[in-house]
């Protein structure tokens, strides 16, 4: 028995528009050019599919997922570039500097001391970052 599937939303407009709309371009030149050098066009995907695909589907607003990225990659471990991106990305879409140290602070008793204290130094770093 074969199911009908929904079409998924790919576009790729959107994608760099919302790119542009969550990302300064200090971030995106941290990332995107290093990506195309080592794995050409594997940035174009990652931002068609992502910013493009998952970040335009209905259901969460741009500060929840936000949330969501600050979790994971809190939980996750040893992604400090991409942490460092997503706590300004947070920044863009309304999130304050103490509703981000309390989304790590939130997480230690589920992800360990060390994972929060991690997190905590990241957006330490970033917050002295855009304040110098």
């Amino acid at each position: 028995m074969t199911t009908a599937l929904s079409t998924a939303t790919l576009d790729r407009e959107a994608g760099y528009r919302l790119l542009d709309l969550l990302q300064d371009r200090e971030t995106q030149d941290a990332a995107l050019p290093g990506l195309e050098a080592i794995a050409p066009g594997f940035a174009d995907w990652m931002v068609t599919s992502l910013f493009g695909g998952t970040y335009q589907r209905e259901g969460l607003e741009l500060r929840d997922r936000q949330l969501v990225n600050l979790a994971v990659l809190a939980t996750l471990g040893g992604v400090d570039p991409q942490l460092t991106g997503h706590i300004r990305s947070s920044l863009r879409v309304g999130l304050t500097e103490q509703q981000i140290v309390e989304v790590f602070v939130h997480l230690a008793p589920y992800i360990g001391t060390p994972k929060a204290l991690a997190a905590l130094r990241v957006a330490a770093a970033t917050f002295a970052g855009l304040h110098a």
